[in-house]
């Protein structure tokens, strides 16, 4: 799970649907292919931590579902955002879907006000505006989406190539986003454990010793 596959100069934040095998699927070969041209990865769903997997091990541990997925999210929150500030330094962004998910596009406006080069596969013909993507999403990557997993590679060189400016800094981002970033560091320092990886078991009393409510305090 913990394995990122740092292999190259660039490490890419994959973000896109996971809620099916086929999203899965599709999501892992987007890796696959940024990791053959040398680039380093962080797909959440592998390399961080699945919600279902999770939230049925502090479901068997006396956890009421609803409190329990509460701080899970807000566990997987800090993780993500904490790899898209800190970690990763570029993103691709599968736009692919009857509509776009969307945590993906939670993740890609906050790349794109980061400063950090975004550049969006999208081969689905399905759109909601005549034939169009709405300009608020395609907006942040100039209008322009490649439409074949092979493309994504040289589509994410140029966008690298193209960036006018260094991302914001830790010190420069907003006071909620610090926070956030400061317990996803936490978290992931933790799962760099060996015993973590792989093990939702620790995963589960990870979140729970990080995120879940003290007694007294709900």
């Amino acid at each position: 799970m913990i394995d990122s596959r740092r292999t190259g100069q660039h490490r890419v934040y994959c973000a896109g649907p996971l809620f099916n095998q086929a999203e899965r699927d599709e999501m892992t070969a987007i890796a696959d292919c940024l990791c053959d041209f040398g680039c380093e990865v962080y797909l959440p769903h592998r390399d961080g931590m699945e919600f279902r997997f999770i939230h049925a091990e502090l479901i068997d541990r006396g956890w009421a579902a609803p409190q329990a997925a509460q701080f899970l999210h807000a566990a997987i929150f800090a993780l993500d955002v904490y790899q898209l500030v800190e970690e990763c330094d570029c993103m691709v962004w599968n736009l692919n879907g009857r509509t776009p998910d969307e945590g993906a596009v939670s993740e890609a406006a906050m790349a794109w006000t980061l400063g950090k080069p975004l550049v969006a596969f999208k081969e689905d013909v399905r759109t909601l505006i005549a034939g169009r993507d709405n300009p608020l999403l395609v907006g942040m990557v100039d209008f322009q989406t490649v439409d074949t997993i092979a493309k994504i590679p040289g589509g994410l060189s140029r966008a690298i190539q193209n960036a006018e400016s260094k991302p914001l800094s830790l010190e420069q981002i907003s006071k909620p986003m610090q926070r956030a970033v400061g317990q996803g560091s936490l978290l992931w320092s933790a799962m760099q454990e060996a015993s973590a990886q792989g093990n939702d078991s620790v995963l589960a009393d990870i979140v729970s010793e990080l995120f879940a409510p003290q007694e007294g305090s709900v």
